[in-house]
């Protein structure tokens, strides 16, 4: 309990009597001290038997939205306060918002007058962090105009924030939803385990403590009864967030809608401990990347980068630009010892008596890595001994070009080259370019693991609506032939995620074209 200013004002009062009542030597003004003292120590008994009271018959009510939250979105919350009899001070009541949310908090703050029995105010509250918010207590402040009271009343009730993105989302295989759960997978061995798969004869070798009797003895011969163990699944997510990817409006782009299944799949990661990783691309190439492990620390990391990637425009001009200032910065130290040898090689091509010293890199294996290096050796080099090797790493060189421009093929590529034990491959791209999405899908099923895609339909994020449902339409049967293309290769499935609302759309103009004819 505090004291206000007028009260400390009467205790200073007091204080002078008595002194004044030692100086002088009468006890008169003894006696006004004992009367300030007996008043203060009655409003102090008063105040809070009338404070104990008012605890016990105060309620705070926050009526917080049962559903989660988007972050950054506003989101009124309705408070009252109310007082089952009149209290004989004023009450101020701070609502006690999480320290994440943003409001005015002027706003957060009810006053109930003395004599009042209610009080309401409804405050605008913003969160602009993801995750479970709990509020604080009520904190009440009662004060009589001599003595102030705090204390914390109400229940701490938590309000759930979740990123911002679609709400209505579609995951499915030609406007069929995908009923089961985007990670889940039923891979198993058989084995020693819990769950019983199969009862089988005995064979030499097979312990006898495997050996199932009640089988044995229904069936006169000795008997084994297998079980199956769930194993663990290496699982890659691979997130294209070029810029192709921000079609769409704001919080509802392709990437935000494939951000969901995106977070789906992580979760059940973690759920069934499968080691996780994640590849994130973008215009200039590979921009995250995880090695699969099953840590806690590994899924929170997936997730965080998940929940924080954005499509990244690209300059292409400003791309090659750059590509070209960092190989020719390389040059000078990768040409070095191959400029010494390649003048070697020329002078024993124009002396015949000359020897030099051989060249390691002569007996390498040729492979894709050493066509790259030979082809940046090449380029820009006037000398006639590079001008005769040119043409024969034309091809090479070609691919090279091509590997540039399509950094989501070569990001897969060098992911899975590294992994040497089979790894579920999850795609999150769009249809932009189906020629390397193709080549991407077959490149990484090669490794002998599965393949899932999910695809952003173009025709489904475009802004503006679908002003033309039936030319939609057609866009639509053509996206559905590409992902049916995929769906068909071994060890392949293909998803499409997109707005539920504008599918619908697009699939009724479909029928009713049907209807017609």
């Amino acid at each position: 309990m505090r004291l206000t200013r007028d009260l400390w004002g009467r205790l200073s009062l007091a204080g002078f009597l008595a002194a004044f009542a030692v100086v002088i030597g009468r006890p008169l003004p003894l006696a006004g001290t004992v009367l300030i003292g007996a008043s203060i120590l009655a409003s102090q008994y008063s105040f809070l038997a009338a404070l104990d009271r008012t605890r016990r018959r105060l309620s705070v009510t926050r009526s917080l939205p049962s559903a989660p939250v988007r972050a950054d979105e506003s989101t009124p919350i309705p408070i009252s306060a109310t007082l089952a009899d009149p209290a004989p001070f004023a009450l101020e009541i701070a609502v006690g918002l999480p320290t994440a949310a943003t409001s005015d908090r002027d706003a957060a703050v009810l006053t109930l007058e003395p004599d009042a029995t209610t009080a309401t105010e409804t405050v605008s509250v913003t969160w602009p962090v993801v995750g479970s918010h709990r509020f604080d207590a009520a904190r009440v402040t009662a004060t009589d105009g001599r003595f102030v009271e705090t204390f914390a009343t109400g229940e701490r009730p938590t309000v759930s924030v979740e990123s911002r993105g679609p709400r209505r989302i579609h995951v499915g295989e030609g406007g069929d939803r995908l009923a089961s759960l985007y990670g889940a997978h039923t891979l198993r061995r058989s084995g020693r385990g819990l769950e019983p798969a199969e009862i089988r004869e005995h064979v030499p070798g097979d312990a006898a403590k495997r050996i199932d009797w009640k089988a044995t003895a229904r069936l006169a011969t000795p008997h084994v009864r297998e079980y199956e163990t769930e194993t663990t699944r290496r699982t890659l997510l691979v997130v294209d967030h070029r810029r192709s990817l921000s079609t769409g409006p704001p919080a509802v782009t392709k990437l935000d809608y494939l951000r969901e299944v995106m977070l789906a799949t992580a979760e059940s990661a973690r759920e069934l401990d499968d080691p996780l990783g994640l590849v994130a691309v973008d215009d200039r190439g590979v921009t995250t990347r995880l090695e699969p492990t099953a840590t806690t620390e590994t899924y929170a990391t997936v997730r965080r980068e998940l929940l924080d990637v954005e499509p990244t425009p690209s300059e292409p001009t400003a791309r090659r630009a750059a590509e070209s200032t960092a190989r020719h910065a390389a040059e000078p130290a990768a040409r070095a010892p191959t400029r010494a040898s390649d003048g070697g090689c020329a002078a024993r091509g124009r002396s015949a008596g000359a020897t030099a010293d051989p060249d390691p890199s002569i007996h390498e294996r040729p492979t894709r890595a050493t066509a790259r290096r030979s082809v940046r050796d090449l380029e820009g080099d006037g000398d006639p001994f590079a001008e005769t090797l040119r043409p024969f790493y034309a091809d090479s060189g070609r691919y090279y070009r091509l590997a540039r421009e399509r950094p989501l093929f070569d990001a897969v590529e060098t992911a899975l080259t590294s992994n040497a034990s089979a790894t579920w491959t999850v795609l999150f791209t769009d249809d932009t370019d189906p020629s390397e999405l193709r080549e991407t899908v077959s490149m990484a099923r090669a490794n002998g693991a599965a393949v899932t895609v999910f695809l952003a339909p173009t025709v489904l994020y475009e802004p503006g609506g679908i002003d033309d449902v039936e030319r939609a339409y057609d866009r639509y049967l053509e996206f559905e032939a590409l992902r049916r293309d995929l769906a068909r290769l071994d060890r392949v499935r293909a998803f499409e995620v997109g707005p539920s609302d504008r599918l619908a759309a697009v699939l009724e103009a479909g029928r009713e074209r049907g209807g017609r004819r």
